[in-house]
């Protein structure tokens, strides 16, 4: 069932997105060289909570930590522990905050240090497919529509799309309907309508886009071994088209977008 949300309600979500946004361009700030995942999930918890937000992730499904933290060739869900970031990794940080009832979920992926040439062109095509998506998100598209948009990018840049893991519909709680898979046809699927909230994730690789999960039963990572970038906003569709709820401050946090302000769909 497809959970149409009021104003009052998207104003919640924007609230509580801002908690996720201000946290999220911290965690960006404090990941370094010698800083291990499991300080960033700290970090994460403290923060959420200190702004009147809760880390919906902790005891999601026995999820044990705040933030997934996903290193080089780990696409999604790595558990915060005492794996320390090295200079030339990739780190996807995956968080989510509810606060008065409602969710909102964003991820990014950041270089640690100096990382290569090929992973940040890998960054900028994975953001750009998030943004590239979310623009389908006007009244009187489909579902159809985003996944193609994200899909035609990656692959003409001659990258992976997972097809294992997908986005989803978000609000009193973190996974609804519907399904938002990160490829498909134009004109396809749901209809989409005003006061729709989606959590918009592409997750691309630079190999196969097939996927293992380690035995921890959460680690998700590329079958190849290849690097992967995750990146991921909450949408809502309004009379004006898409409002991102986790929208990061790039003017106070220069690193924390590849995108200039004026390239983020309007807040």
């Amino acid at each position: 069932m497809i959970n149409i949300k009021s104003p009052r309600e998207i104003e919640i979500m924007r609230r509580g997105g801002k908690i996720t946004s201000k946290t999220l361009a911290m965690l960006i700030d404090a990941a370094k060289p010698g800083v291990t995942t499991k300080q960033l999930d700290e970090l994460a918890e403290q923060s959420i909570r200190s702004m009147g937000g809760v880390p919906t992730f902790i005891g999601y499904n026995g999820y044990p930590a705040s933030i997934c933290a996903s290193v080089n060739d780990e696409v999604v869900h790595g558990i915060p522990g005492d794996r320390v970031l090295e200079d030339g990794d990739l780190l996807s940080i995956d968080i989510g905050t509810t606060f008065e009832g409602y969710v909102s979920d964003t991820a990014v992926t950041v270089a640690i240090g100096n990382v290569s040439e090929a992973a940040k062109r890998l960054m900028r095509v994975t953001q750009e497919c998030l943004m590239l998506g979310i623009a389908q998100m006007q009244p009187g598209n489909h579902l159809g529509d985003i996944g193609h948009a994200v899909q035609q990018h990656a692959e003409s840049n001659g990258y992976g799309v997972v097809r294992a893991l997908v986005g989803h519909g978000v609000g009193r709680k973190m996974h609804e309907d519907p399904q938002v898979p990160n490829y498909g046809r134009p004109g396809e699927g749901t209809l989409l309508r005003k006061g729709l909230v989606l959590a918009i994730e592409p997750m691309i690789t630079e190999g196969t886009w097939e996927v293992a999960t380690l035995e921890d039963g959460w680690t998700v990572v590329t079958e190849d071994g290849k690097l992967a970038a995750h990146f991921e906003h909450t949408i809502a569709i309004t009379d004006h088209g898409p409002k991102i709820l986790t929208l990061r401050d790039v003017a106070e946090h220069p690193d924390v977008s590849l995108f200039r302000p004026s390239e983020e769909v309007a807040a």
